[in-house]
């Protein structure tokens, strides 16, 4: 085989041929516009149109979830770790003791469903205040 020769007969017709077709094919769907409101590509990337965009949680929403989620690990016994491998800040942390804490009593007093609801209801008002004047500051662990 000489030098710049392919392998076996025909093999650089094969790849131009496959190469034409893939770039023929790129070029040619480019330029269509199978939008239905007759937009573009680029402007429904831009605005958005034809696809829904995902409401935003709010970020006492989250709190409370993340936060009631691990009272009712802790108060269960299943788990106990930092704020950090739990994935909360240092303040929710502080919400997650304070409502374990509180849960404990009313779990000896009053049994599980009360602790329940105290969890669903202390996290929640922990929660909105942390969040009351938007994001916290002071810091990632804030």
């Amino acid at each position: 085989m000489k030098s710049g020769e392919a392998p076996w007969p025909g093999a650089a017709l094969g790849f131009g041929l496959g190469l034409a077709l893939l770039t023929g094919g790129l070029i040619t769907g480019c330029g269509q516009d199978d939008t239905k409101d007759g937009a573009g590509p680029r402007d429904v990337a831009r605005t958005g149109a034809d696809s829904p965009s995902p409401s935003a949680t709010p970020p006492e929403d989250l709190c409370t979830r993340i936060v009631t989620y691990w009272s009712r690990e802790v108060l269960a016994g299943d788990t106990y770790g930092d704020y950090q491998s739990m994935g909360l800040s240092g303040r929710q942390y502080e919400i997650v003791m304070k409502v374990v804490d509180a849960a404990r009593a009313e779990k000896k007093s009053k049994g599980e469903p009360a602790a329940d609801r105290l969890i669903d209801r202390e996290t929640r008002a922990g929660c909105q205040e942390l969040y009351r004047d938007g994001t916290p500051s002071g810091g990632p662990s804030q």
